[in-house]
């Protein structure tokens, strides 16, 4: 049983671990998220303001240390807890194997939270694009980001518990999960430095067909009334471009996570706690995003990575199919420890290449 342990892949997971998360983490969790934001919105940000370097790198620092004070929680939670737990194989775990249980959700969430605060870094160029396009003050930044992060982590929330279920349903979905993420890495690498465009987005031109608006930042709502009649403005449409561009990114970070675990607890906490930081991360990189010009070619080679974690499974069988394999053979699972250490170092080296060789 101890054994099944420091295996890892999809699939064995479902089949041998239970979730974590019961209904007080969830409630717990989700209540404490909520006041963090509406403490966001109606203390520390409640009069509009541009947020400077310092205020931004300390909230950063925040947010981090937050994400890292849960997971300790997590271990020390899982490891108390999970004595005696009945695993889905029928085993229980003694105090040793829990012990061993809270290392691997411990090392997950750590995993799935730095490749979800990787992949929103790609998230902040097209943001700085947006924001640029629609000559948006920078004094109502922070306001488009709150509610584009909110937005965010309902939709992350929704795909994340449906991924999860799927995963647990039918057996070839981290093979469909593994393709998404090949295409999405061949596209880093190969596809070119395509501009991303704000007017020739699906999203901005179905939103100036249909919503009446008026342009411009007099007013710093998203709605406005002239002449009795209410009107969207500018405001409106940055954030419904915001929210639009997040859906697509979804498609490669839920994935991801999925990847990395099936629990659903703590994918979503994992996924969320890394976007509560987006908006802080925004301005301390705003003025230093072009310095990272090797970090797409780290991402796309994180996503090659966890493809290849995902697919050995299929690998696995393809070769006991064809006979390349011996009969005995077991497959190939890539450690909790060696898939964190990967992305590190992927991760950092990518980020030093790109200050040791800065673009000319």
């Amino acid at each position: 049983m101890l054994a099944l342990l420091s295996e890892d892949s999809v699939q064995t997971f479902v089949e041998t671990y239970p979730s974590i998360g019961t209904p007080a983490l969830w409630g717990g969790f989700v209540a404490a998220v909520l006041v963090l934001l509406l403490f966001d919105q109606l203390v520390l940000h409640r009069k509009a303001h541009e947020i400077k370097t310092k205020e931004a790198v300390l909230w950063s620092i925040f947010w981090v240390a937050l994400a890292a004070g849960f997971n300790v929680f997590l271990y020390f939670w899982v490891k108390a807890t999970a004595v005696g737990l009945e695993m889905p194989n029928g085993t229980t775990l003694d105090a040793e194997g829990a012990g061993k249980f809270a290392t691997k959700t411990a090392l997950d969430f750590m995993t799935a939270y730095v490749l979800e605060k990787a992949l929103s870094v790609d998230n902040l160029f097209v943001f700085i694009i947006i924001f640029g396009f629609f000559k948006v003050p920078p004094i109502l930044h922070h306001r488009v980001l709150f509610w584009g992060v909110l937005g965010a982590q309902v939709m992350r929330a929704g795909f994340i518990l449906g991924g999860a279920a799927l995963v647990k349903q039918f057996d070839w979905m981290p093979w469909l999960l593994g393709g998404i993420l090949l295409y999405s890495a061949y596209k880093l690498l190969f596809a070119g430095e395509e501009e991303f465009k704000p007017d020739k987005n699906l999203a901005y031109r179905g939103f100036k067909k249909l919503v009446p608006m008026v342009e411009g930042y007099d007013s710093p709502n998203f709605f406005v009334k002239k002449n009795g009649k209410r009107y969207a403005t500018t405001l409106l449409l940055v954030l419904v471009i915001v929210e639009f561009t997040d859906v697509v990114f979804a498609v490669d970070s839920v994935p991801v996570v999925l990847a990395i675990t099936p629990d659903s607890y703590i994918a979503f906490t994992s996924n969320i706690l890394a976007i509560l930081g987006l908006r802080a991360l925004y301005f301390v990189l705003a003025r230093v995003m072009n310095l990272f010009h090797y970090l797409k070619t780290g991402l796309a080679l994180i996503l090659l990575f966890v493809a290849a974690k995902m697919l050995l499974p299929l690998g696995w069988k393809i070769g006991k199919y064809f006979g390349w394999l011996a009969e005995d053979s077991d497959p190939v699972h890539i450690s909790p420890w060696v898939s964190l250490s990967v992305i590190g170092i992927l991760l950092g080296g990518s980020i030093a290449a790109s200050l040791l060789f800065p673009k000319k």
